[in-house]
């Protein structure tokens, strides 16, 4: 389409069609016509036109579109003509302050990115783009809507200079490609030496020029917004003037931007803001010791509205991110108090807090002060007793108002986690009165969590057990917390567990259940035994005693006997939700007292009844199983054992059809068969004996190939043979027939398909089958890492059983749910982990691997690309063999060079 814009309206018209239009074939002939325009040696001219002329902000839109595509070009425009549109622009913008919002910001991200660029340019001795701050404080002192355009500018200004293209995931190709705005230097341009950048290193331009904006203007910057914001405070504020609010809302951006400044290069992820540390400069230390700094934003919180109280919040988090090392330890000390005396007066005035953005932002604020500043400097605050206090008051009405912003609960219980955690290494004699508050926390937090259940059942809401990946988060935060005072916790929960679990036998003998009651009772168990789990494994994470194991004991037999009830239940009574916590239960009791760990964490005694001097007979955990022993007949980590594994063997037999429950007991699995010493103690018990020669689907359903199973669920598979395959090494040495009768299931499944493909006879069967069959291969093959075991499942595999998975591929080559497993088994097949590929010198092995994996990746490519292969050598519509002759012969012969990562071939 040839570009010849004969008027206005042409123009204005391709806008209209680019930003609003509804027909996709108008707006794609706008882009064209448009990025036209951008390559026309009349560009500026129509940009010009269309600045002045343009009746509608779309048009203005477009010219400062094009500006910025124009001023990030690879090879920037000459200086004076960027001092030309950067000069246009800011008289522009002073003469029509009333422009659009987005227009006015559009137009301002021109001139930072020509600022950007230009910054190191000089000409006459003078650096002739640094003269915009300069020429923003023109703005500054002209009337109301000059000033909120020239503030604007510094702030744009401030996060350009701030952002670093590949930081945020643009490639070097991309960021040249002149899509991205270039800060080079122009090469004719009488650089100092001393200024020289890498232009190789886009990166590196960038902190230098970065760099050189922080140290010469960034704090001129800050003092400037801070000044303004003073003044703004001192006069009557009028909160109904929508002109003075924009102002005060634009200053406070300025200096979050200036406070959220790359000070060092670090290019921090945002995401971890916990660990977040601000890196102030230090010649800036001056500005943050002054205590008016500190009070300035208290007091804007205090005097401005909602939407802009939140944005002083902000800038106080980053103060109070502040770096240690800028102060001395009576300047950090003082500064602390002012943080303090500022959390003290908000908490007793927390009218603002009703504002989910402020009360997120303050819960942020809690959680850095503990971040950055050690308990013990805390409690040496004055204020501090009182501020504590009203710190656990507000957690405590957080944790009961539980459907308010929940994300951010996340930050209190971070707070109080951290502060629990520190009070062993406090030495100063100031008490810190977590005794006293950490119960009462973890108090709110169980009694909130089970009196929500009956709200969220009634009322239908979205039930926070279904976000595990929140839950989890904050149940390992109280897991801390819950372990100070522990006797004051366990006695609740003791209490809370036999109250409900009364309750719910009394509706399952009932003869007329009730749903909604049956319901709430269940939802309340599965939050008493996720609580359970986190406190028993909140002894890794605080100084524990003999009574403290005791009480674990207490608890845990609870959930062993529900345990029992569910299972004599099913499969006409279950709940996913209590079975899910449950295996959140036994995971955390595996960490604490079962295998390795009971030799670190279990206090031993030898028994005077056992006069055995055997050393495994001789030692007996003594506290953490008594009451288990009394009431379920546990006493070591042995039976516990036992109990996991009739646990995950009923799991898998009754919730076949619940993948979440399938797929967190397979995790458990995995992570019991990890350890060698529980592998050799697993490998005694009766149900792992029983699942190492019935893992069929007879007996395990999730491993049938029914159209009722997602193909999704497949994946659960790999990892029950991962599992499984570790137990079956333990014993295996070279028995070769001991693995023959493991792999018999799977020999089975494979003569059945092979029967069906050569009887063409329910073909959707065969492929569901072959998934699973890749599945539990590739598990399998994940286990042996030896040369011995590698050698049998090879051995088992060739050339009988291969060849199927290769007409596999060649029969449903376009479906990715049937060659992703295959190729991934084969993927699996090739890694030479443990070096279990290097076969004997006289073993053919290495060359037949290598053979079957180069025949499946040219089967998988021919078919692939059999399209675009037939129409380019006009040939009819073969199979993938015949493709493959008649390529052989009609193309020149090529030897591919392939070459299998980590494959040894003899």
């Amino acid at each position: 389409m040839a570009l010849h814009f004969q008027s206005l309206a042409e123009l204005e018209a391709l806008c209209t069609h680019l930003y609003i239009g509804t027909d996709l074939t108008q707006r794609i002939e706008a882009e064209k016509a448009l990025l036209e325009l951008i390559d026309s040696p009349e560009c500026l001219s129509k940009c010009q036109l269309l600045l002045e002329q343009g009746t509608t902000s779309y048009a203005q839109l477009l010219a400062a579109t094009c500006l910025s595509k124009l001023v990030s070009r690879v090879s920037p425009l000459p200086v004076e003509q960027r001092i030309d549109i950067r000069n246009y622009i800011l008289n522009y913008v002073a003469s029509q302050p009333k422009l659009a919002p987005f227009v006015i910001q559009a137009l301002i991200q021109v001139i930072a990115k020509i600022t950007k660029s230009g910054w190191f340019e000089v000409q006459k001795d003078r650096f002739v783009f640094r003269e915009i701050i300069a020429d923003v404080k023109t703005f500054l002192q002209g009337a109301m809507e000059h000033c909120i355009i020239g503030v604007i500018i510094l702030s744009e200004l401030t996060q350009e200079m701030n952002l670093d293209p590949l930081s945020m995931g643009f490639s070097r190709q991309e960021y040249w490609s002149g899509a991205l705005p270039d800060p080079g230097i122009e090469p004719e341009s009488p650089v100092s030496p001393a200024l020289q950048v890498d232009y190789s290193r886009p990166s590196a331009k960038h902190r230098k020029i970065a760099t050189s904006f922080r140290d010469t203007s960034l704090k001129d910057i800050l003092v400037l917004a801070c000044s303004l914001l003073k003044e703004i405070l001192a006069k009557p504020l009028n909160l109904q003037d929508q002109d003075q609010q924009n102002l005060v809302m634009q200053v406070l951006k300025l200096v979050l931007n200036c406070l959220n400044f790359d000070f060092i290069g670090s290019s921090a992820d945002e995401s971890a803001d916990d660990l977040c540390t601000v890196q102030i400069p230090t010649t800036w230390r001056a500005i943050f010791l002054e205590p008016e700094t500190l009070d300035l934003f208290f007091n804007l919180y205090h005097s401005l509205p909602p939407l802009l109280s939140q944005l002083a919040l902000s800038c106080l988090v980053q103060f109070a991110s502040t770096r240690r090392s800028l102060f001395s330890s009576p300047e950090r000390a003082k500064y602390l108090g002012n943080l303090i005396k500022g959390v003290k007066r908000i908490l007793e005035n927390p009218q603002g807090l009703s504002d989910p953005g402020n009360y997120h932002e303050f819960c942020r604020f809690l959680a850095r002060l503990k971040t950055n500043y050690q308990l013990g400097e805390l409690v040496m605050v004055k204020e501090y007793p009182e501020v504590i206090r009203l710190i656990a008051n507000f957690t405590i009405t957080s944790l009961q108002h539980w459907e308010f912003a929940p994300n951010s609960v996340h930050y209190l219980l971070t707070l109080w986690q951290r502060m629990v955690a520190s009070v062993p290494f406090v030495k100063s004699t100031e008490p810190h009165l977590l005794d006293t508050y950490a119960p009462e926390i973890t108090k709110a937090f169980i009694t909130s969590r089970l009196e929500s259940v009956a709200v969220v059942v009634r009322d239908n809401l979205d039930d926070p057990l279904d976000d595990t990946t929140t839950v989890f988060q904050q149940l390992e935060q109280l897991c801390t917390v819950s372990r100070c005072e522990y006797e004051k916790t366990c006695t609740l929960l003791v209490q809370l567990f036999d109250q409900n679990a009364q309750n719910y036998q009394k509706l399952l003998h009932s003869a007329s259940r009730v749903t909604v009651d049956m319901a709430i009772q269940e939802g309340r168990l599965a939050w008493l035994v996720y609580l359970v789990g986190t406190v028993v494994g909140g002894r890794l994470t605080y100084t524990s005693t003999d009574e403290h194991d005791a009480m674990d004991g207490e608890l845990s037999c609870r959930v062993f006997q529900l345990i029992s009830l569910m299972d004599t239940g099913l499969p006409q009574c279950s709940n996913e939700k209590i079975e899910l916590a449950i295996l959140w239960f036994l995971d955390q009791f595996r960490k604490t007292y079962v295998g390795d760990q009971l030799q670190r964490t279990s206090k031993v005694v030898r028994l005077r009844s056992d006069v055995s001097r055997v050393p495994e007979k001789a030692w007996k955990v003594v506290k953490v199983y008594a009451r288990m022993s009394e009431v379920l007949g546990i006493t070591d980590d042995n039976h516990v054992l036992e109990t996991f594994m009739t646990k995950i063997v009923t799991n898998l037999k009754y919730w076949g059809r619940c993948e979440p429950v399938i797929s967190r007991t397979l995790q458990f699995l995995n992570d019991l068969s990890v350890g060698y010493i529980l592998l050799k103690k697993l490998v005694k018990i009766d149900a792992v004996k029983f699942m190492l020669k019935n893992h069929t689907s007879e007996h395990f359903p999730f491993l049938g190939i029914s159209g009722s199973y997602s193909l999704s669920d497949f994946r659960c598979r790999t990892a029950f043979y991962t599992a499984l395959t570790r137990l079956l090494m333990v014993d295996l040495g070279e028995d070769e027939d001991e693995f023959e009768n493991f792999m018999l299931p799977l020999t089975v499944s494979f003569e059945t398909v092979l029967q069906i493909f050569n009887n063409n006879f329910k073909q959707e069967d065969v492929k569901r089958m072959l998934i699973g069959l890749a599945r539990d291969l590739r598990g399998i093959a994940f286990a042996l890492n030896t040369k011995t075991s590698y050698t049998m499942l090879f051995d088992w595999m060739y050339p009988t059983y291969l060849p199927i998975l290769q007409r596999a591929i060649e029969q449903w080559y376009g479906e990715p749910a049937c060659t992703t497993p295959i190729l991934k088994l084969m993927a699996e097949l090739m890694q030479n982990r443990s070096q279990r590929l290097n076969f004997d010198v006289s073993s053919p092995n290495g060359i037949l691997l290598f053979r079957e994996a180069s025949k499946m990746i040219c089967t998988y490519a021919i078919s692939e690309t059999e399209p675009v292969v037939l129409s380019t050598l006009g040939m009819s519509h073969p199979g993938p063999h015949e493709l493959h002759h008649q390529l052989r012969s009609s193309c020149t012969p090529v030897c591919p060079h392939i070459h299998l990562r980590g494959t040894h071939c003899s």
